[in-house]
C-alpha cells in the first residue's frame, strides 16, 4: 500500500465500521458510542486483518478532543452550575475521591505502583458526559430538576479531570513516570508555576477572549456567508487550544474547552454549535475509533475477574456513593436513583486521561485495557440500568420502609414559613418555574403588587427567593403536597412558567380540585401541543413563536399605518 494514502485508508476505514457498528449499536438499543469503539477495535493491532496507521489516528484523536470538549464548553452555563453547585460541587468531589480509592486499592491488589493506582483511579472515577447528555435527552428529562443535578456533577467532575490533566506533566516522575529532564527545581514551584500560566490562561479568555470572540463572530457573521462563519468558529476552537498548549503549557482539552465556554457568550452561540456539531461529531467519531484501537481483546480472557472488578467499582462503587451522598443532602430517592445511574459509565475523559498516563509512562499498557474494556461494558449497560429506576424504586417503595422514609421526608424548603404574610396565601397567583420566564412574570407580578407564591424544583434558587423576601416552595409541582403548601386552594390562578409540558395535566387536575374556579395560564415550545393543550380546554395557552409573530406584527402594523394614511 502506498504510504501517502495512510490518512486516507485510517479515515475511510474508521468512518466505515464506526457507520455500520454505530448503526447495529443503536438497532440494539445501544448508544453508538459503542459501535465506535467495536470499530477502533476491528482495525487496531490487536486483532487480524486491516491495521491502521495508530499514529495518525492518534493525531486525529487529538483534534476529536479539542472539538469534543469546545462542545462541553458551549452547552457549559456559570448558572446553571451555580444553581446545583451545593450538591454538585460536593458530590462530585467526594465520589471522585472514593471511586479514586477503590481503583487504587484494585491497583495495590495487582501489584502496580502508587502512581499507577492513582491514575487509574482517576481514571475510573469520572463519568462520560458525552453518554450523559444523550440519556437523559432520549428519557425526556435533560431540563428536569434531576437531569440538571447529574450534568452538574459531571460538569464538576469534568472541570476536576481537567485539572488533574494539567498537572499530571510536572508531576509526572513524581508518580513514577518517565522523564527525560533532570528536576532541579521543588515541586511546589513547578506545581505553582503550572497552575499560574493556568490562571494567566484562564484570565486572557474571560477578559479579552470574552469581547475579542464574540467581535470576530459578528464581523464574520455580517459577511452572510456561511462557510465563513464555521470556519470561524472551527479555527477559534482548534487555533486557542494549540495556542493554550504552546504559550501556556496548557492541555489542548482545556484551551478547547474555554473557547467553547467564551463562545458561548456570543450572541451567536447556538449557531456555532450548530455550523460545528457535524465536524464535531465527526472528529469525535475517530477520538473513539482510535480509542478502541489500543484496546486488547485478550484481556477479556487473560483477566476476566480484573475486568468485573473494574466493571464492579464503575458501576456499583461510584453509584453507591453518588446515592449515599444525594441521599445525605436530603434529596428524595427518585434524584438519587437518577444520579446514581447518570454516573455508573466513564466515557471520554477517561480516555484522555489514561492516553496522557500512558504517554507519561505512569499508567501501563494493561491499565488502558482494563479502563476501554469497563467503558465498553458500562456504557453499554448504562440504557438497562436507567430502565431499572422506575421498576427498583417501585419495588423499593414497597417493601422497605426506610426507602419510603427516604421518598417522603421533609425538604426543610418544601413548606412556606409560618411567617409568610397573610396577603401572600388569599387570591395570589401560584406560578411554577422561576426560569427565564418565571423570572419575567414575577418581577411583572411584583410591580403591580399582585400577591404570588413561587413552586420551584431548584432548592437553592427557593433559598435565595426566600432570602430576597418571597414566598417560594421547593419541589415537583405535578405532585399534590407541593402545590397544597404554596396554597392553591386559596389561589387565583395558576401560572405554568416552566417549558416542559409533560406534567401539566396533573398540576391543573389537582388545582382544580382543590380550587374549581382557578384560572390556568401555561407556555409550551412545541405547535402541535399548544393544539392539543387548547382542545382539552386546559387553560389560557401561550405558544412561544405564535406571541412573538403577534408581537412583531402589532409593531409592524402600528409602524406602518401612519404612513399608509398619508399616501
Amino acid at each position: 500500500m502506498d504510504h501517502n494514502l495512510t490518512l486516507i485508508t485510517t479515515i475511510s476505514a474508521g468512518f466505515g465500521l464506526a457507520l455500520i457498528l454505530g448503526f447495529i449499536a443503536e438497532r440494539c438499543k445501544l448508544p453508538a458510542l459503542v459501535g465506535y469503539l467495536l470499530a477502533g477495535i476491528l482495525i487496531g493491532p490487536a486483532t487480524p486483518g486491516f491495521v491502521a496507521d495508530v499514529a495518525i489516528a492518534s493525531q486525529l484523536a487529538e483534534i476529536g478532543v479539542m472539538l469534543l470538549m469546545f462542545g462541553v464548553g458551549l452547552h457549559f452555563s456559570i448558572n446553571d452550575l451555580m444553581s446545583v453547585r451545593r450538591i454538585a460541587l460536593p458530590g462530585a468531589l467526594v465520589q471522585m475521591t472514593f471511586a479514586t480509592l477503590l481503583g487504587m486499592a484494585l491497583a495495590h491488589w495487582w501489584g502496580w505502583t502508587l502512581g499507577e493506582g492513582l491514575i487509574f483511579g482517576l481514571a475510573l472515577s469520572c463519568a462520560s458526559t458525552v453518554v450523559l447528555l444523550k440519556a437523559l435527552e432520549s428519557r425526556g428529562i435533560l431540563d428536569s430538576m434531576n437531569g440538571k443535578i447529574a450534568i452538574g456533577w459531571l460538569v464538576v467532575e469534568d472541570l476536576l479531570t481537567v485539572l488533574v490533566l494539567v498537572l499530571m506533566p510536572p508531576l509526572a516522575a513524581i508518580l513514577g513516570g518517565a522523564s527525560t529532564e533532570t528536576i532541579t527545581t521543588p515541586l511546589w514551584q513547578t506545581i505553582g508555576f503550572t497552575l499560574l500560566q493556568v490562571t494567566a490562561f484562564i484570565v486572557l479568555m474571560l477578559v479579552v477572549g470574552k469581547r475579542l470572540l464574540p467581535w470576530l463572530l459578528w464581523h464574520v457573521a455580517k459577511t452572510g456567508s456561511r462557510e465563513l462563519f464555521t470556519l470561524a468558529v472551527i479555527s477559534a476552537a482548534i487555533g486557542i487550544a494549540f495556542g493554550a498548549a504552546h504559550l501556556f503549557s496548557v492541555s489542548f482539552a482545556l484551551g478547547a474547552f474555554f473557547a467553547g465556554m467564551v463562545m458561548r457568550e456570543s450572541e451567536f452561540s447556538h449557531r456555532a454549535a450548530e455550523e460545528s456539531l457535524p465536524l464535531r461529531d465527526a472528529f469525535a467519531v475517530l477520538f473513539f475509533v482510535s480509542v478502541g484501537m489500543l484496546f486488547e481483546p485478550a484481556i477479556l480472557v487473560e483477566q476476566p475477574f480484573n475486568v468485573l472488578a473494574v466493571v464492579a467499582v464503575i458501576i456499583l462503587g461510584k453509584s453507591i456513593a453518588a446515592m449515599v451522598i444525594t441521599l445525605a443532602f436530603r434529596y428524595p430517592l427518585n434524584t438519587a436513583l437518577t444520579v446514581a445511574a447518570s454516573l455508573a459509565q466513564i466515557g471520554e475523559f477517561s480516555f484522555i486521561l489514561a492516553g496522557l498516563g500512558l504517554s507519561l509512562g505512569i499508567l501501563p499498557t494493561q491499565g488502558m485495557s482494563l479502563i476501554l474494556a469497563g467503558a465498553l461494558i458500562s456504557i453499554a449497560m448504562n440504557p438497562l440500568i436507567f430502565s431499572m429506576i422506575k421498576p427498583f424504586k417501585k419495588w423499593a417503595l414497597s417493601f422497605s420502609e426506610l426507602a419510603r422514609h427516604l421518598e417522603k421526608r421533609t425538604d426543610p424548603f418544601s413548606e412556606l414559613p409560618m411567617s409568610t404574610e397573610r396577603k401572600y396565601l388569599e387570591g395570589q397567583v401560584v406560578l411554577v418555574g422561576y426560569g427565564r420566564v418565571g423570572k419575567r412574570i414575577a418581577e411583572a407580578l411584583t410591580n403591580n403588587n399582585i400577591p404570588f407564591v413561587v413552586a420551584e424544583e431548584n432548592r437553592e434558587l427557593v433559598e435565595n427567593l426566600r432570602k430576597k423576601g418571597l414566598p417560594a416552595v421547593s419541589g415537583n409541582a405535578s405532585e399534590p403536597s407541593v402545590l397544597i403548601q404554596a396554597h392553591i386552594a386559596n389561589a387565583s390562578m395558576l401560572v405554568i412558567a416552566t417549558p416542559d409540558t409533560i406534567d401539566v395535566r396533573k398540576m391543573v387536575e389537582t388545582a382544580k380540585t382543590l380550587q374549581p374556579g382557578i384560572e390556568i395560564v401555561l407556555r409550551t415550545h412545541n405547535e402541535d401541543e399548544s393544539k392539543f393543550l387548547r382542545e382539552d380546554k386546559i387553560g389560557k395557552v401561550f405558544y412561544g413563536e405564535e406571541e412573538l409573530a403577534k408581537g412583531m406584527c402589532e409593531f409592524i402594523v402600528k409602524q406602518y399605518a401612519p404612513k399608509n394614511i398619508h399616501t
